[in-house]
């Protein structure tokens, strides 16, 4: 028989026995564990692992049942898929183009495991690139009185393309606490982050002005605090005085989509794990 790869992730109060009940449930599978990474919090005392083996049973169902018989004492929070089976997210996108093209781009070259059924925008702007790249474009305006029935019809999407994942490509609407908590750990957002931090329109040219010598982006998880969930991805690059405003808004628009697409990589090989306010990240 083929040999197939499955991935296994679980979250549960630390304990002693619980590699031992997970790697015996995958021995009576028959299976070879090739990647295993596993970290307990300090803070909150939760246990995660996220573990790849082999084995020759097509069964998820079978599979998940002996993993969650083996584990059941420990009460855990478990998921299973098959390797090959691909994470799905609908992205969200305003005006800029960026970060969505990358996206895009990586999803059509093979390089990010993670499909993109459809795209949404309050704008048209991104209707010409989303049809270059065959994915179904869908306008939804929104303005203050059409904001509720505006995510009425960003939910419904979300349940008929049975996404795993919402992506926000430079989405420039705030979701509604509602939809935050509908979402959560599911939801991804990409952000500028300086040195000082500066909120609002305009925020490269107000960091040019304050002869920032750093600029970066942050990838995190949406919650209703603005701009506070959960942290998923960042990085930096150094400038000098001499750069100008337009400079740091190009080297801006690069950081962003690399570190967006990062996070989008790690989620979609199910490398996140949210614990709290905090993120575990098992990186390649």
């Amino acid at each position: 028989m083929t040999v197939i790869t499955y991935v296994v992730t679980l979250q549960c109060t630390d304990a002693p026995g619980i590699v031992l009940a997970t790697t015996s449930a995958i021995v009576a599978l028959a299976g070879n564990i090739v990647e295993n990474d596993q970290f307990t919090d300090p803070v909150t005392g939760q246990f995660c692992m996220r573990t790849r083996f082999e084995t020759e049973v097509r069964d998820v169902e079978k599979v998940r049942l002996e993993l969650l018989a083996s584990l059941a004492r420990f009460d855990p929070i478990l998921g299973l898929r098959l390797e090959d089976a691909r994470r799905s997210a609908l992205v969200l996108v305003s005006k800029l183009d960026h970060c969505l093209a990358d996206l895009l781009y990586r999803k059509e070259r093979g390089d990010m495991p993670m499909d993109i059924p459809a795209v949404v925008s309050n704008h048209p702007d991104c209707r010409a690139l989303c049809e270059r790249y065959g994915v179904p474009f869908h306008l939804i305006p929104v303005t203050a009185e059409t904001k509720s029935s505006a995510e009425e019809v960003l939910r419904a999407l979300i349940d008929d393309y049975a996404v795993d994942y919402v992506v926000l490509a430079r989405y420039m609407q705030v979701l509604s606490p509602e939809l935050c908590d509908e979402l959560r750990g599911r939801a991804i957002n990409i952000h500028h982050s300086f040195l000082p931090g500066f909120k609002g329109a305009r925020p490269y040219h107000r960091a040019y002005e304050r002869g920032v010598k750093l600029i970066g982006a942050t990838a995190h998880f949406v919650t209703p605090e603005l701009d506070e969930g959960p942290i998923i991805e960042q990085d930096i690059v150094r400038v000098s005085h001499a750069r100008r405003p337009e400079d740091l808004v190009s080297l801006g628009r690069d950081i962003e989509r690399s570190v967006l697409s990062r996070a989008v990589r790690l989620v979609s090989e199910d490398r996140v794990t949210l614990v709290g306010q905090r993120t575990v990240i098992f990186s390649q």
